[in-house]
C-alpha cells in the first residue's frame, strides 16, 4: 500500500505554525487540535521544521518556564524526514521505527501535501493483515 492511500482516507490537512510562534502558542495549537506534532512553516507549503510534544518536554527540562516565551524555531527539528505519496507504507513503517519518528510530512512537487503518523501506518498495516487473514480463511473454507 502507498502513503497516498492513507492520505485519501484521512485527508491532506496539515497543522502548521510559523517559526516565530512562541512555544506557548504551539502548545495551544496542539491542545486545540488534539494532536502531537505540527509542521513549522512560514507559508503552509514549505517545511522549516517539525515540533512535537516530546520536543517541548525535553526542552522544558533545560529551560524551565522561560521556554514558553521562546520561538518554536529554537526547539524544532530542522532536518525533517519526509516522504512522497508514492512511498510504500511498509518501508515508511520501518523508517519510523528505526529512527524513532512518530510524524512524517508528505511532500509532493516540493510542497507540503499531508502528514502521516505512526498510528496511521500501524492502522493501515493492521487492516492489510486483517484482509489477508480473511482471504486465507475464505480460501481454506471455500
Amino acid at each position: 500500500m502507498l502513503i497516498g492511500t492513507i492520505l485519501q482516507s484521512k485527508g491532506t490537512g496539515v497543522a502548521t505554525v510559523p517559526p516565530h510562534a512562541t512555544v506557548s502558542e504551539l502548545l495551544a495549537r496542539l491542545a486545540e487540535l488534539n494532536i502531537g506534532a505540527v509542521v513549522v512553516s512560514e507559508d503552509g507549503l514549505s517545511i522549516a521544521g517539525i515540533v512535537s510534544e516530546r520536543d517541548v518536554v525535553r526542552r522544558l527540562n533545560e529551560h524551565g518556564g522561560a521556554l514558553l516565551a521562546m520561538p518554536v524555531s529554537s526547539i524544532m527539528t530542522a532536518e525533517v524526514r519526509t516522504c512522497g505519496p508514492d512511498a510504500n507504507v511498509e518501508d515508511l513503517r520501518r523508517t519510523m521505527t528505526n529512527h524513532r519518528i512518530r510524524h512524517v510530512p508528505v511532500v509532493r512537487d516540493g510542497k507540503l501535501a499531508g502528514i502521516v503518523s505512526i498510528g496511521d501506518v500501524v492502522k493501515t498495516s493492521i487492516q492489510e493483515l486483517e484482509s489477508e487473514k480473511e482471504a486465507l480463511v475464505g480460501y481454506i473454507n471455500g
